[in-house]
Protein backbone atom coordinates (compact mmCIF):
# COMPACT_ATOMS: atom_id res chain seq x y z
CA UNK A 1 0.00 0.00 0.00
CA UNK A 2 1.24 3.48 -0.88
CA UNK A 3 2.26 5.53 2.14
CA UNK A 4 -0.20 8.42 2.60
CA UNK A 5 1.12 11.88 1.85
CA UNK A 6 0.88 14.72 4.33
CA UNK A 7 -0.86 17.99 3.50
CA UNK A 8 1.74 20.76 3.12
CA UNK A 9 0.91 24.42 3.63
CA UNK A 10 2.76 26.83 1.36
CA UNK A 11 3.55 30.39 2.43
CA UNK A 12 5.29 32.98 0.33
CA UNK A 13 8.21 34.33 2.36
CA UNK A 14 8.21 38.15 2.28
CA UNK A 15 11.99 38.22 1.74
CA UNK A 16 11.44 36.78 -1.76
CA UNK A 17 9.08 39.58 -2.68
CA UNK A 18 10.91 42.86 -2.22
CA UNK A 19 8.29 44.51 -4.47
CA UNK A 20 5.19 42.99 -2.85
CA UNK A 21 3.73 42.82 0.65
CA UNK A 22 0.34 42.00 2.11
CA UNK A 23 0.20 44.66 4.81
CA UNK A 24 -3.19 43.96 6.40
CA UNK A 25 -6.45 42.16 5.64
CA UNK A 26 -9.97 42.08 7.02
CA UNK A 27 -13.56 43.25 6.62
CA UNK A 28 -13.55 41.74 3.10
CA UNK A 29 -10.60 43.84 1.92
CA UNK A 30 -6.82 43.59 1.62
CA UNK A 31 -4.13 46.26 1.88
CA UNK A 32 -1.20 45.44 -0.43
CA UNK A 33 2.02 47.07 -1.59
CA UNK A 34 3.01 46.57 -5.22
CA UNK A 35 6.35 48.31 -5.66
CA UNK A 36 5.95 51.85 -4.34
CA UNK A 37 2.15 51.92 -4.51
CA UNK A 38 -0.24 50.64 -1.84
CA UNK A 39 -3.63 49.37 -2.99
CA UNK A 40 -6.90 48.45 -1.29
CA UNK A 41 -8.84 45.71 -3.07
CA UNK A 42 -11.89 43.58 -2.21
CA UNK A 43 -11.13 40.16 -0.73
CA UNK A 44 -14.10 37.84 -0.05
CA UNK A 45 -12.01 35.46 2.06
CA UNK A 46 -11.00 38.15 4.59
CA UNK A 47 -14.01 37.72 6.89
CA UNK A 48 -12.13 38.79 10.06
CA UNK A 49 -11.50 42.27 11.49
CA UNK A 50 -8.73 44.49 10.19
CA UNK A 51 -5.72 44.82 12.49
CA UNK A 52 -5.31 48.50 11.64
CA UNK A 53 -8.01 51.14 11.77
CA UNK A 54 -9.81 52.41 8.69
CA UNK A 55 -8.10 55.83 9.04
CA UNK A 56 -4.74 54.03 9.09
CA UNK A 57 -5.64 52.19 5.87
CA UNK A 58 -6.78 55.43 4.27
CA UNK A 59 -3.54 57.16 5.23
CA UNK A 60 -1.41 54.37 3.75
CA UNK A 61 -3.26 53.59 0.52
CA UNK A 62 -2.59 55.31 -2.81
CA UNK A 63 -5.30 53.57 -4.84
CA UNK A 64 -8.61 51.96 -3.82
CA UNK A 65 -10.90 49.75 -5.88
CA UNK A 66 -14.63 50.43 -5.64
CA UNK A 67 -17.00 47.87 -7.16
CA UNK A 68 -19.83 48.94 -9.47
CA UNK A 69 -21.12 45.41 -10.05
CA UNK A 70 -20.24 41.98 -8.65
CA UNK A 71 -17.32 41.71 -11.07
CA UNK A 72 -16.32 45.21 -12.20
CA UNK A 73 -15.50 48.57 -10.69
CA UNK A 74 -13.35 51.70 -10.69
CA UNK A 75 -10.01 52.70 -9.19
CA UNK A 76 -9.89 55.81 -7.00
CA UNK A 77 -6.46 57.48 -6.81
CA UNK A 78 -5.30 59.86 -4.09
CA UNK A 79 -3.12 61.69 -6.57
CA UNK A 80 -3.66 62.16 -10.31
CA UNK A 81 0.07 61.68 -10.88
CA UNK A 82 -0.20 58.00 -9.92
CA UNK A 83 0.09 56.01 -13.17
CA UNK A 84 -2.35 53.39 -14.43
CA UNK A 85 0.64 51.17 -15.26
CA UNK A 86 3.96 50.50 -13.53
CA UNK A 87 6.55 47.71 -13.24
CA UNK A 88 7.69 45.49 -10.39
CA UNK A 89 10.27 42.72 -10.10
CA UNK A 90 10.69 39.32 -8.48
CA UNK A 91 14.23 38.11 -7.87
CA UNK A 92 15.63 34.94 -6.31
CA UNK A 93 18.75 32.89 -6.87
CA UNK A 94 17.33 31.39 -10.09
CA UNK A 95 14.85 34.03 -11.20
CA UNK A 96 15.02 37.67 -12.18
CA UNK A 97 11.52 38.53 -13.44
CA UNK A 98 9.85 41.80 -14.36
CA UNK A 99 6.11 42.42 -14.63
CA UNK A 100 3.98 45.24 -15.97
CA UNK A 101 1.06 45.97 -13.66
CA UNK A 102 -2.14 47.74 -14.70
CA UNK A 103 -5.38 48.80 -13.03
CA UNK A 104 -8.03 46.66 -14.72
CA UNK A 105 -11.80 46.99 -14.42
CA UNK A 106 -11.92 43.54 -12.77
CA UNK A 107 -9.87 44.53 -9.66
CA UNK A 108 -6.85 42.56 -10.91
CA UNK A 109 -3.48 44.19 -11.54
CA UNK A 110 -1.87 41.49 -13.70
CA UNK A 111 -0.20 39.29 -11.11
CA UNK A 112 -1.10 36.82 -8.35
CA UNK A 113 1.75 37.24 -5.84
CA UNK A 114 1.18 33.94 -4.03
CA UNK A 115 2.06 32.11 -7.24
CA UNK A 116 5.74 33.01 -6.78
CA UNK A 117 5.98 29.87 -4.64
CA UNK A 118 5.15 27.92 -7.80
CA UNK A 119 7.54 29.93 -9.96
CA UNK A 120 10.41 28.87 -7.71
CA UNK A 121 9.26 25.25 -7.84
CA UNK A 122 8.99 25.32 -11.64
CA UNK A 123 12.43 26.88 -12.14
CA UNK A 124 14.12 24.46 -9.75
CA UNK A 125 12.58 21.34 -11.28
CA UNK A 126 13.17 22.36 -14.89
CA UNK A 127 16.75 23.47 -14.20
CA UNK A 128 17.43 20.01 -12.76
CA UNK A 129 16.02 18.15 -15.78
CA UNK A 130 18.60 15.94 -17.48
CA UNK A 131 18.94 15.23 -21.18
CA UNK A 132 17.16 17.21 -23.88
CA UNK A 133 15.61 20.65 -23.38
CA UNK A 134 12.55 20.14 -21.14
CA UNK A 135 9.11 21.10 -22.45
CA UNK A 136 6.73 23.07 -20.23
CA UNK A 137 3.01 23.75 -20.71
CA UNK A 138 1.20 26.61 -18.96
CA UNK A 139 -2.61 26.31 -19.25
CA UNK A 140 -4.86 29.27 -18.28
CA UNK A 141 -1.55 31.12 -18.33
CA UNK A 142 -2.76 34.71 -17.76
CA UNK A 143 0.12 37.23 -17.85
CA UNK A 144 2.77 34.55 -17.75
CA UNK A 145 4.54 34.36 -14.38
CA UNK A 146 4.93 30.57 -14.63
CA UNK A 147 5.89 30.80 -18.32
CA UNK A 148 8.64 33.32 -17.54
CA UNK A 149 9.97 31.18 -14.69
CA UNK A 150 10.11 28.13 -16.96
CA UNK A 151 11.84 30.06 -19.75
CA UNK A 152 14.39 31.42 -17.26
CA UNK A 153 15.19 27.79 -16.43
CA UNK A 154 15.85 27.06 -20.11
CA UNK A 155 12.63 25.20 -20.97
CA UNK A 156 10.78 25.09 -24.28
CA UNK A 157 7.62 26.89 -23.11
CA UNK A 158 4.06 26.84 -24.48
CA UNK A 159 1.75 29.49 -22.98
CA UNK A 160 -2.00 28.96 -23.49
CA UNK A 161 -4.77 31.40 -22.60
CA UNK A 162 -8.15 32.09 -24.22
CA UNK A 163 -7.91 35.90 -23.96
CA UNK A 164 -5.76 37.58 -26.59
CA UNK A 165 -5.21 40.74 -24.55
CA UNK A 166 -3.60 38.90 -21.62
CA UNK A 167 -1.41 36.87 -23.98
CA UNK A 168 -0.20 40.19 -25.41
CA UNK A 169 0.40 41.38 -21.84
CA UNK A 170 2.42 38.21 -21.12
CA UNK A 171 4.55 38.89 -24.19
CA UNK A 172 5.25 42.40 -22.86
CA UNK A 173 6.40 40.80 -19.59
CA UNK A 174 8.70 38.50 -21.58
CA UNK A 175 10.29 41.55 -23.20
CA UNK A 176 10.67 43.26 -19.80
CA UNK A 177 12.58 40.19 -18.59
CA UNK A 178 14.88 40.20 -21.59
CA UNK A 179 13.62 36.76 -22.62
CA UNK A 180 12.31 35.35 -25.89
CA UNK A 181 11.14 32.11 -27.46
CA UNK A 182 7.91 31.47 -25.56
CA UNK A 183 5.22 29.96 -27.81
CA UNK A 184 2.00 31.99 -27.47
CA UNK A 185 -1.33 30.22 -28.06
CA UNK A 186 -4.75 31.91 -27.85
CA UNK A 187 -6.96 28.86 -27.35
CA UNK A 188 -9.37 27.05 -25.07
CA UNK A 189 -7.18 25.03 -22.66
CA UNK A 190 -9.28 21.86 -22.88
CA UNK A 191 -9.22 21.86 -26.68
CA UNK A 192 -5.50 22.49 -26.78
CA UNK A 193 -4.72 19.66 -24.34
CA UNK A 194 -6.90 17.30 -26.39
CA UNK A 195 -5.00 18.20 -29.55
CA UNK A 196 -1.65 17.70 -27.84
CA UNK A 197 -2.76 14.22 -26.78
CA UNK A 198 -3.65 13.36 -30.40
CA UNK A 199 -0.25 14.65 -31.55
CA UNK A 200 1.49 12.43 -29.00
CA UNK A 201 3.17 15.39 -27.30
CA UNK A 202 4.81 14.97 -23.91
CA UNK A 203 5.82 17.63 -21.38
CA UNK A 204 8.23 17.50 -18.46
CA UNK A 205 6.21 20.12 -16.61
CA UNK A 206 2.58 21.30 -16.67
CA UNK A 207 0.79 23.93 -14.60
CA UNK A 208 -3.01 24.28 -14.57
CA UNK A 209 -4.41 27.50 -13.15
CA UNK A 210 -8.09 27.30 -14.10
CA UNK A 211 -10.64 29.93 -13.05
CA UNK A 212 -13.93 28.92 -11.48
CA UNK A 213 -15.73 30.30 -14.56
CA UNK A 214 -14.61 31.58 -17.94
CA UNK A 215 -15.05 31.68 -21.70
CA UNK A 216 -12.88 30.45 -24.56
CA UNK A 217 -11.95 32.55 -27.63
CA UNK A 218 -14.89 31.12 -29.58
CA UNK A 219 -17.44 31.43 -26.80
CA UNK A 220 -16.67 28.07 -25.16
CA UNK A 221 -17.97 28.02 -21.59
CA UNK A 222 -15.59 26.93 -18.84
CA UNK A 223 -17.08 25.80 -15.52
CA UNK A 224 -14.41 24.35 -13.25
CA UNK A 225 -16.60 21.77 -11.55
CA UNK A 226 -17.81 20.40 -14.89
CA UNK A 227 -14.52 20.38 -16.82
CA UNK A 228 -11.69 19.79 -14.36
CA UNK A 229 -11.90 15.98 -14.33
CA UNK A 230 -11.60 15.78 -18.13
CA UNK A 231 -8.74 18.28 -18.19
CA UNK A 232 -6.73 16.43 -15.52
CA UNK A 233 -7.28 13.18 -17.45
CA UNK A 234 -5.88 14.79 -20.61
CA UNK A 235 -2.90 16.18 -18.72
CA UNK A 236 -2.11 12.74 -17.34
CA UNK A 237 -1.72 11.59 -20.95
CA UNK A 238 0.58 14.42 -22.08
CA UNK A 239 2.81 14.56 -18.99
CA UNK A 240 5.99 12.50 -19.42
CA UNK A 241 5.82 9.23 -17.48
CA UNK A 242 8.96 9.93 -15.42
CA UNK A 243 11.15 12.82 -14.30
CA UNK A 244 8.21 15.20 -14.69
CA UNK A 245 5.92 17.34 -12.55
CA UNK A 246 2.43 18.84 -12.53
CA UNK A 247 0.89 21.71 -10.56
CA UNK A 248 -2.86 22.20 -10.19
CA UNK A 249 -4.23 25.37 -8.56
CA UNK A 250 -7.93 25.81 -7.82
CA UNK A 251 -9.50 29.11 -6.80
CA UNK A 252 -13.10 27.93 -6.49
CA UNK A 253 -14.08 28.34 -2.84
CA UNK A 254 -16.20 25.18 -3.01
CA UNK A 255 -13.33 22.83 -3.91
CA UNK A 256 -10.88 21.64 -1.27
CA UNK A 257 -7.35 20.30 -1.73
CA UNK A 258 -8.80 16.83 -1.20
CA UNK A 259 -10.81 17.24 -4.40
CA UNK A 260 -7.56 17.91 -6.25
CA UNK A 261 -5.96 14.93 -4.51
CA UNK A 262 -8.76 12.60 -5.63
CA UNK A 263 -8.47 13.86 -9.21
CA UNK A 264 -4.74 13.25 -9.27
CA UNK A 265 -5.01 9.81 -7.70
CA UNK A 266 -7.63 8.80 -10.28
CA UNK A 267 -5.53 9.72 -13.32
CA UNK A 268 -1.83 9.50 -12.42
CA UNK A 269 0.37 6.52 -11.64
CA UNK A 270 3.94 6.39 -10.41
CA UNK A 271 3.75 9.46 -8.18
CA UNK A 272 7.04 9.88 -6.32
CA UNK A 273 6.34 13.11 -4.47
CA UNK A 274 3.18 15.03 -3.65
CA UNK A 275 2.30 18.23 -1.83
CA UNK A 276 -1.20 19.58 -1.33
CA UNK A 277 -3.04 22.11 0.76
CA UNK A 278 -3.83 25.82 0.76
CA UNK A 279 -1.79 28.64 -0.66
CA UNK A 280 -1.82 31.77 1.44
CA UNK A 281 -0.03 35.03 2.11
CA UNK A 282 0.73 36.28 5.63
CA UNK A 283 0.12 39.89 6.54
CA UNK A 284 2.17 42.00 8.96
CA UNK A 285 -0.03 40.99 11.88
CA UNK A 286 0.26 37.21 11.55
CA UNK A 287 -3.07 36.63 9.81
CA UNK A 288 -2.92 34.21 6.89
CA UNK A 289 -5.05 35.02 3.85
CA UNK A 290 -6.04 31.83 1.97
CA UNK A 291 -5.76 32.17 -1.80
CA UNK A 292 -6.82 28.84 -3.23
CA UNK A 293 -5.92 25.19 -2.98
CA UNK A 294 -3.09 23.42 -4.77
CA UNK A 295 -1.52 20.07 -5.48
CA UNK A 296 1.98 19.45 -6.88
CA UNK A 297 3.24 16.04 -7.94
CA UNK A 298 6.43 14.56 -9.34
CA UNK A 299 6.57 11.36 -11.37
Amino acid sequence: MMKPFENTMISLAPTHWADYELIDSGNFEKLERFGKYILVRPEPQAVWDKSQSEPDWEKLCHIRFRGRTATTGDWLKKDKSIPDRWNIGYKTGRLNLRFRLALTAFKHVGIFPEQAANWDYIAENLANCKGEQPKFLNLFAYTGGASLAARCAGADVTHVDSIKQVVTWANENQELCGLDGIRWVVEDALKYAAREEKRGKKYQGIILDPPAYGNGPNGEKWILDDKINELVRLCSRILAEKDSFLILNMYSMGLSALVADNLIQAHFRGIKEKELGEMYLPDRFGKRLPLGTFIRIKL
